[in-house]
């Protein structure tokens, strides 16, 4: 099975590495119906852990490599790391001002973007959506990179970086179907929307990788983007979700354990 996946081509490897993140967040979803409530301290460690993954995934995956790359190509290596970097938060920046969505455990009076008379479900999944384009775009990139041929580039690192963030996903795809129960929904829509809200990521990986693949030159700006936008997201939206319930110390605990497991994925794999 190993051998039949090496043997494709590095866009059809991410587009099923995307499908494999999605699939997490899928089963996440899932634990509603299981469960109607989740205690508040369990869900807080688990955004904190989250938020872990994707800032040590933004350095150990995309940042470092990125700089790595920029080796000998005649600019300072620090260049296309930092623009790269900034174009990534800006982006997401962009959507946000452009789509109005509304951030988890936020009153609906705190909706961002243009005003917008779309329903409160909406604006969640919208949210949860946005959130979800810079994973999908790290995995595309990261293997994308793999047909560049570049010595820093492998199919392990790859592959840790999509299971990190599958493994983060799992706790995201709770955290969005479990509020949407008890926004009233039935446990099939919870499901459904919760899941939803991941479709983004193969597609996002699809598009990563296609375009590292058509145009090479790009790829340590690539990885950099998709650090840049994860980060943002993380500052943005998961440490303040996490920590705006008195459980700031237990989410920050959360996000060490991530960060290690991520870090540890990603040196001993990749």
């Amino acid at each position: 099975m190993i051998e039949s996946f090496q043997a494709l081509n590095p866009a059809l490897q991410a587009l099923l590495a995307g499908i494999f993140t999605w699939g997490m967040t899928a089963l996440g979803a899932a634990a509603v119906f299981l469960r109607q409530e989740i205690d508040r301290k369990v869900l807080d460690w688990m955004l904190g852990f989250a938020g872990g993954v994707m800032i040590a995934a933004s350095f150990w995956s995309l940042l470092l490599p990125s700089i790595e790359m920029s080796s000998g190509s005649g600019l300072p290596e620090w260049i296309p790391a930092a623009a790269g970097f900034l174009a990534g938060g800006l982006f997401l920046r962009g959507i946000g001002m452009t789509l109005p969505h509304l951030h988890p455990g936020r009153p609906s009076g705190e909706t961002e973007g243009p005003t917008t008379s779309w329903h409160r479900l909406t604006l969640l999944i919208l949210a949860v959506t946005i959130h979800n384009i810079p994973e999908g775009l790290a995995v595309g990139v990261a293997f994308g990179a793999l047909a560049a041929g570049h010595e820093t580039a492998s199919l392990a690192a790859a592959f840790a970086l999509a299971l990190g963030i599958g493994i983060q996903n799992f706790p995201e795809g709770m955290a969005v179907s479990i509020p949407l129960r008890r926004e009233g929904l039935t446990q099939m829509k919870s499901f459904w929307y919760g899941q939803l809200s991941g479709v983004v990521e193969p597609v996002a990986a699809l598009i990563g990788a296609v375009a590292v693949i058509f145009a090479a030159p790009i790829l340590p700006y690539a990885l950099a983007f998709a650090a840049g936008a994860m980060i943002f997201v993380v500052v943005e939206d998961v440490v303040p979700e996490s920590q705006m319930h008195g459980n700031a110390d237990l989410a920050t605990m959360g996000a060490l354990v991530g960060f290690v497991v991520m870090m540890v994925l990603d040196v001993g794999l990749g």
